[in-house]
């Protein structure tokens, strides 16, 4: 009789990223705000408060991914998946807003190491299919955050949000146990290659130095902190607009699981579609197709239409996203994948925090019609001036 076999290392990783980021996704969404208002918080500083973790990713990306070319994934991935395995039960202590904060700040440190580091990982692994595998780790953990808020949904009960944050910690602790069991070695193949003296943060700053000048690289990251500064203004003002032309909550809910679904389901075959056809070219495919639908959303009202241009806009997140992190690790030395990925989660992390602090600026100053305009351009743009950028290279 033939024994099952144990699951791929890349298979585990997937597994620990969904688990992460159901965690994570669920201490946040709806539980957050919610808990912050109960504390006695203003609405109009809600969002200070839930952004604190956004932050620490601008910041922490960068040094999460150099440490793990200097020590190995493993290693750095361990420390995230403690993050995300106690960081919930801390929630469970606070009793004042700035409490919360503290806790937001250490629990995005979770995600700031895991996005990057986890990246380079797959970096290492795959050499070919490197765009499709880094996919279908993406949308592993897009179903845990397409999970979440479900869940964490119905453990709120009432103003009690104990349940919620018990059930995260379950998840974070599910995913350090896999953290400790996954099989990756402690060095990278180019980085064990490296003599121990040489393999020292000289040789890393020197690597680094490259990742952070080096033009394609820059320019991919500029390219995803594009793509998700235009969902960061989608996932605010859609719902926003549609609500002062009378739409009602319930319809428009469903709009966001279809661009969701979307984005996860498609993004693996966008990778595959990479690897055969081309980086550049599915990135400005996935501009291009991301611009014409935020500019369809933003004329239509029609729901079946508005359906169907959600799901395109999300079709471009797909085609880009699936692109970026293979792209830029392409471009990087195979010792400093956790510098470039950093570099990449970095400046997207900057993107997506920005998209609705400008987008409320131009909805304030100029109207909904004049801000969708405005991100349209802004994706149009990127996508006539990346290829010019990358053929320099």
């Amino acid at each position: 009789m033939r024994l099952p076999t144990r699951p791929s290392p890349f298979v585990l990783l997937c597994i620990l990223g969904g688990l992460a980021i159901f965690s994570t996704t669920m201490a946040k969404n709806p539980a957050l705000p919610l808990f912050i208002r109960s504390l006695g918080v203003p609405d109009g500083t809600v969002g200070f408060i839930a952004a604190a973790s956004t932050v620490v990713g601008i910041v922490v990306s960068l040094p999460a991914g150099i440490l793990s070319d200097l020590y190995g994934r493993k290693q750095v991935l361990l420390v995230s998946a403690f993050v995300f395995a106690s960081a919930p039960f801390l929630y469970l202590l606070v009793h004042s807003p700035w409490q919360l904060v503290l806790v937001r700040i250490y629990h995005g440190l979770a995600t700031a190491i895991l996005g990057p580091v986890a990246l380079a990982a797959v970096a290492d692994t795959f050499e070919v299919r490197r765009g499709e595998s880094m996919a279908w780790y993406s949308s592993a953990t897009m179903v845990g955050r397409f999970m979440a808020p479900s869940v964490g949904g119905l453990l709120i009960a009432g103003q009690d949000f104990h349940w919620v944050y018990v059930g995260c910690g379950v998840a974070g602790v599910l995913a350090m146990l896999l953290a400790i069991c996954l099989p990756l070695p402690r060095l990278s193949t180019a980085s064990a290659t490296i003599p121990a003296l040489e393999r020292s943060w000289q040789h890393v700053q020197k690597e680094a130095s490259y990742v952070v000048k080096h033009r394609g690289i820059l320019a991919t990251s500029v390219v995803e902190a594009m793509q998700y500064f235009a969902f960061g203004f989608l996932e605010v003002y859609l719902p926003l607009r549609l609500v002062t032309i009378g739409w009602k909550p319930w319809q428009i809910g469903p709009l966001f699981t279809v661009q969701v679904w979307v984005t996860t389901l498609s993004k693996p075959i966008m990778g595959r579609l990479a690897d055969r056809f081309g980086r550049v070219t599915l990135i400005v495919s996935g501009l291009i197709l991301g611009a014409a639908g935020l500019l369809l959303v933003s004329l239509g009202q029609n729901y079946a239409l508005l359906t169907l241009n959600v799901s395109l806009f999300g079709l471009g997140i797909a085609t880009v996203t699936a692109s970026t992190a293979a792209l830029v690790s392409d471009l990087a030395h195979e010792d400093a994948y956790g510098a470039a990925m950093g570099v990449l989660s970095s400046i997207m992390d900057v993107g997506h925090s920005t998209g609705p602090m400008v987008g409320g600026l131009l909805v304030g100053a100029f109207g909904y019609p004049v801000a969708f305009g405005g991100v349209v351009a802004l994706l149009a743009v990127t996508a006539i001036i990346f290829p010019m950028v990358m053929a320099r290279h």
